[in-house]
């Protein structure tokens, strides 16, 4: 995970399905580079910011509890994977964070960050720091397999990068 700090640019509270943040009626949107243009639709000014690229890459979404729960579409990932944001959350519906694995979206399982919009936060391998708010919170892990995925970009990539190593071609 980074090591740079990064501002949380959205609050968002605890059981956000992935109809608020891929709503359904664009689901006949599916390509990765489609989608971002509706992720949090329904939240116009959070949308109208992301389309105008008003909020930089590796930005923090702070979440709480049951972050993409409802459905199993792997748009509502997409969709922010896009954009390139980061989500801290106090947790995530399971789904989602499998599909986010998959797709090489970078999600922090921290179930007690406190931060408020504007804050600076450095995300750390064990911990957030609130550097703002100069207050650390321990973080859940990923698996080392899961976050290997992650790392490399998700598990296409990183199955990519597999069969070349096997093949001797690093």
């Amino acid at each position: 995970m980074s090591q740079e700090k990064s501002k949380v640019v959205a609050l968002m509270s605890n059981d956000i399905s992935t109809d608020i943040i891929y709503p359904g009626r664009f689901m006949a949107t599916v390509l990765p580079t489609e989608t971002p243009q509706y992720c949090f639709a329904d939240m116009t000014e959070l949308n109208k910011r992301l389309k105008n690229k008003e909020i930089p890459p590796n930005s923090v979404i702070v979440a709480g509890a049951n972050f993409g729960c409802g459905s199993s579409r792997e748009q509502a990932v997409s969709t922010i994977k896009g954009h390139e944001l980061i989500i801290v959350a106090k947790g995530f519906a399971r789904i989602f964070l499998q599909n986010s694995v998959n797709l090489g979206l970078k999600t922090v399982v921290c179930p007690t960050i406190e931060a408020s919009e504007g804050d600076e936060l450095e995300i750390l391998p064990d911990k957030v720091v609130n550097v703002t708010r100069g207050k650390s919170f321990p973080i859940e892990p990923l698996p080392k397999a899961r976050q290997a995925i992650v790392d490399a970009g998700g598990l296409i990539a990183y199955t990519r990068k597999r069969l070349l190593e096997k093949m001797g071609n690093k």
